[in-house]
């Protein structure tokens, strides 16, 4: 298929087409071209930015949601602390959020999580992924892992039921809580577009 994408577009060989990691006016531009089917971004109880504006776009759009790290690349499964220590390649040692200062100043969103899990007998991971799937039913978050009980832990979110009081008791809890860190380097955050 040679040609530009407008020529691709136009001539009907696009048929879904999704966005990455942009911001609202990238979206409305795009959307102006072509129809767009998702957005892929970053999404969860730590990084609540998409809630700012993109969601209200995306829902009025009628355009899907797919939030990825929705366990914050790890962190919200209490599975890493603040002396943890990454292999010299993972990507998490040049993410500021990552510093081991960082991540002891945002434990309490990890206990706040952890303890919600245990009210509910589920894992942190459980409840994180259970709380994306009841912010809208557009939204469909791809929590990664390479390890199955990883995978069949993540899949048993969607069996987590949260009720609309304790969500929003876990809204306004976690809402306190400062979270400590830039998402990405200024030279990565730079390349998203906002």
């Amino acid at each position: 298929m040679a040609g530009t994408v407008k020529e691709l577009i136009r001539a009907g060989k696009v048929k879904h087409f999704g966005l990455s990691e942009v911001g609202a006016q990238t979206i409305r531009r795009a959307r102006a071209v072509q129809p767009v089917t998702a957005l892929q971004s970053e999404y969860s109880l730590w990084w609540r930015e998409p809630e700012v504006e993109i969601l209200h776009v995306l829902e009025e759009l009628g355009i899907g949601f797919v939030p990825f790290s929705p366990l914050g690349k790890g962190f919200l499964t209490g599975q890493i602390k603040a002396d943890t220590k990454f292999d010299s390649t993972d990507f998490r040692n040049n993410v500021p959020r990552f510093s081991a200062e960082n991540r002891k100043a945002n434990q309490a969103l990890v206990d706040l999580i952890g303890r919600f899990a245990a009210e509910k007998q589920v894992t942190p991971a459980q409840v994180a992924v259970a709380w994306l799937l009841a912010q809208k039913p557009w939204l469909v978050p791809i929590p990664g892992t390479t390890k199955l009980p990883r995978l069949r832990e993540n899949c048993g979110a969607a069996a987590v039921e949260i009720r609309p009081e304790e969500l929003r008791t876990l809204e306004i809890m976690a809402a306190k809580i400062p979270v400590q860190g830039a998402r990405y380097p200024e030279h990565l955050q730079k390349l998203v577009g906002r």
